[in-house]
């Protein structure tokens, strides 16, 4: 038996679709994180090609409590991996990370983070050396590596470390032109007020604009607070009332404002427009499309998850763009990244990429993206989202997460959808079936149900967009009692 070495925690160590996440200190513990750190970091080394002469791995963390401590311990397991781990000074965005493996050219990254997931979350994502999150038959490696149950003593000695948030914001000012995008936002008189909900895209936006000494841009929750307000720092509406409060209050008093918001790593993006109306990436990507075609004229293709809303395909159909409509989950998007020339690429839960940039998802790309068109039309966002509406159909949509009681009900409720398709739903015929990811019932033009289950737990996803919120509502309980009545 070799010397030196650490032994497996009883449990097994698997992967989901971004990354290793689960409850800290029962799931995460430092001594399967330093497992997991060598295990990837082996992995890495191993797949690089022959002359790929780098030795470095970025290590990032977020604002979660123990995340500095975890990515220094895990710099010590790198180094046993006979690999040079080059720290960030301070919490980053994780897209800080990927960018810094391709402006470095490392062989990748290990990030302390649970992205979106409550407070009493930890996790690591792995990113590759082009900057994107690593495939599944990567994390296969590394939890086959972890079972061999050997793994080399981590390595205590002074790590080097970087400034890996100003580095992404020097890189993120080079991309777009910010003196023209701040007097833009000056000449239309939109206030931009940012909500970090706590995590590491704080202070970012006013970094990026150089905007330290008037009231163009405000923050709010942008203090460290492990436990993100007692709520799960992800950009949905029920987490984000002080921000809409904040939105209409500017508005209601002469000043136009304009909210963004970030998740806890700041990977993914969704906006509170003027009226204080929550808008999530199913109303910016369409924005955004228009944006890059029409005006930017930028080359590539359109693609989004079969869970997006249809408003997407009709922007990018009419400019002339292929669309690929692909499973649920931003690996997928950043494979097609790696296989041809993709204009935009978007999930349904906040996360964009974009073909000029990196094969990954950057919320605060996708924000100076986002101001850079609403100054090129002159427009607060609200305005520009219903003018799109009334151009290609009024989109109302909603998801609903159902925790159904055990797996064998899953199994009940899976076994009738995959039996024939109902010929209606609440009155409404059936016209089309899709089984990208889940099962997908098209009712007409701009009007789906969308069924799709957890890849680990009892949950049932529903998903439904609708030409009117009668139309939604009906269909989202049809679906609700389906499932609840097995």
């Amino acid at each position: 038996m070799e010397k030196n070495v650490l032994r497996l925690h009883s449990a097994p160590i698997e992967f989901g679709t971004d990354g290793w996440r689960g409850v800290l200190g029962v799931d995460i513990t430092l001594e399967r994180l330093l497992l997991v750190a060598c295990a990837a970091s082996r992995e890495l080394a191993h797949r690089a090609p022959l002359d790929f002469k780098s030795r470095i791995i970025i290590i990032g963390y977020d604002r979660r409590f123990l995340a500095p401590e975890f990515a220094e311990a895990i710099a010590a397991a790198v180094r046993g991996c006979d690999l040079e781990p080059l720290l960030t000074v301070t919490p980053v965005p994780t897209p800080a990370c990927s960018w810094a493996v391709v402006n470095r050219q490392a062989l990748g990254a290990l990030v302390i983070t649970a992205s979106h997931n409550p407070p009493e979350w930890m996790g690591l994502k792995i990113k590759g050396p082009l900057g994107g999150s690593v495939e599944g038959n990567f994390t296969k490696a590394v939890e086959q590596r972890i079972a061999v149950g050997v793994i080399p003593t981590p390595i205590e000695a002074r790590t080097k470390r970087f400034d890996g948030r100003q580095e992404h914001i020097e890189g993120l000012r080079k991309k777009l032109d910010i003196p023209s995008l701040v007097k833009g936002l000056e000449m239309i008189g939109l206030k931009v007020i940012v909500d970090p909900m706590h995590g590491s895209a704080a202070g970012c936006i006013k970094d990026l604009l150089q905007e330290g000494t008037n009231s163009l841009v405000q923050e709010i929750r942008g203090e460290r607070d492990p436990l993100f307000g007692g709520h799960p720092p992800e950009p949905l509406a029920p987490y984000l009332k002080q921000l809409m409060m904040e939105v209409k209050s500017s508005t209601q008093k002469g000043e136009p404002a304009l909210g963004l918001v970030f998740d806890g790593d700041g990977d993914r993006i969704a906006a509170v427009d003027e009226k204080g109306r929550f808008c999530s990436t199913q109303l910016l990507m369409p924005l955004l499309i228009d944006h890059l075609a029409r005006v930017k004229k930028l080359p590539g293709c359109v693609i989004k998850t079969v869970s997006g809303s249809d408003l997407m395909r009709l922007v990018a159909e009419d400019l002339g763009r292929q669309v690929f409509e692909i499973p649920v989950g931003f690996k997928y998007i950043a494979a097609e990244m790696l296989s041809k020339e993709v204009l935009i690429g978007g999930e349904e839960s906040g996360g964009i990429g974009f073909g000029e940039h990196l094969p990954e998802r950057d919320a605060l790309f996708a924000c100076l993206l986002l101001l850079e068109a609403l100054t090129e039309s002159g427009q607060p966002l609200g305005e520009r989202l219903d003018a799109l509406q009334r151009r290609f159909g009024i989109s109302h949509y909603e998801r609903i997460d159902l925790r159904l009681k055990n797996l064998e009900i899953r199994h009940r409720v899976e076994a009738l959808l995959k039996a024939p398709t109902p010929f209606d739903i609440a009155g409404q015929p059936v016209i089309d079936v899709i089984k990208t990811d889940g099962i997908k019932l098209r009712l007409d033009k701009m009007h789906w149900l969308m069924f799709r289950f957890s890849g680990t737990e009892p949950l049932l996803r529903i998903y439904c967009e609708a030409p009117t919120k009668g139309k939604l509502q009906k269909a989202l309980f049809w679906a609700k009692q389906l499932a609840e009545t097995i």
